[in-house]
């Protein structure tokens, strides 16, 4: 069950979305984020370019020199070590073998080993541990609904991203469904793709589609809910196996809900969380923590 929470001083937090960064003083134990600003990020930008925005973010917090730093970015990526294994993704490939821990501490200036990097799915469920829509539960889960899908999978506040009970990595991206990715299936582009098959008509994504399924475009409706139908099958028998007593849904396909709650069909509270930015902040800082 959730711990006590415990920080002397705020974590300097820098949120790394695919077009903006977002930056932060959190106070973990009071759930507080001080100061916070958001940045514009072009994700296709040369690595140089990348570094110098964070750097910059970093430094209009005013930080001091023995400030923890903690970085919440998407996959793939070297947490461990800080190195950018991005390649092929669409976004952030120049920073493709990028030691981000060594550029940032260069750049803004900081200490190296005052860096955590956190993956943003994981980051996003321990916030919502934390003090959101998972607080209270020993065995929660989240998913992120954008371009792809981001998966997350927590233990008594820690993540778990191996063994028999959770996917590849903890990542549910990784799974197929009758020879299928999933991604193929449940995504932006698969929507996009699924009712331009049966109409001839492109739709500017799952904002455009749940538009026309609110309006009774038919096809809009039933394209919305095979593909929610696929994710909730499979979501389900992981929660099965993981014990998830939760989940919590973000990214940007959470506005659907309406839409895409009845077609997951889970035996479980599914929540959404609309401000996703505050619990990925929240729960990097609480990574990030000098007490973990």
């Amino acid at each position: 069950m959730q711990g006590t929470l415990s920080v002397s001083n705020p974590v300097r937090v820098l949120e790394i979305g695919g077009s903006h960064v977002t930056a932060g003083s959190v106070e973990v134990a009071g759930h507080r984020i001080i100061d916070q600003q958001r940045h514009q990020l072009d994700p296709a930008q040369d690595a140089h370019t990348i570094v110098g925005v964070l750097a910059d973010a970093a430094k209009r917090l005013l930080p001091g020199p023995a400030d923890r730093w903690a970085v919440a970015i998407p996959g793939p990526f070297d947490y461990a070590a800080g190195v950018s294994l991005h390649e092929g993704v669409g976004k952030f490939d120049h920073l493709h073998g990028v030691d981000l821990r060594a550029a940032l501490a260069a750049a803004i200036p900081a200490e190296p080993e005052a860096f955590t990097f956190v993956n943003d799915a994981d980051a996003f469920l321990l916030g919502e541990w934390i003090d959101g829509a998972a607080t209270g539960t020993s065995r929660s889960v989240a998913i992120t609904l954008g371009t792809g899908i981001g998966s997350s999978w927590l233990a008594d506040g820690a993540v778990v991203s191996s063994g028999p009970d959770v996917p590849l990595d903890g990542e549910i991206h990784f799974c197929d469904v009758d020879g299928v990715n999933i991604e193929d299936l449940v995504s932006d582009r698969a929507l996009v793709r699924g009712y331009l098959a049966r109409t001839g008509t492109t739709v500017d994504g799952m904002r455009g589609l749940a538009a026309l399924a609110r309006d009774g475009d038919k096809d809009a409706r039933e394209v919305v809910d095979a593909a929610f139908g696929v994710l909730g099958r499979l979501l389900t028998s992981w929660l099965e196996r993981f014990g998830g007593e939760v989940v919590v849904f973000g990214g940007s396909m959470v506005g659907a809900w309406d839409l895409i709650e009845p077609a997951l069909g889970l035996a479980v509270p599914a929540r959404p969380v609309r401000d996703t930015e505050r619990s990925a902040m929240l729960g990097a800082a609480y990574a990030g923590r000098t007490d973990a």
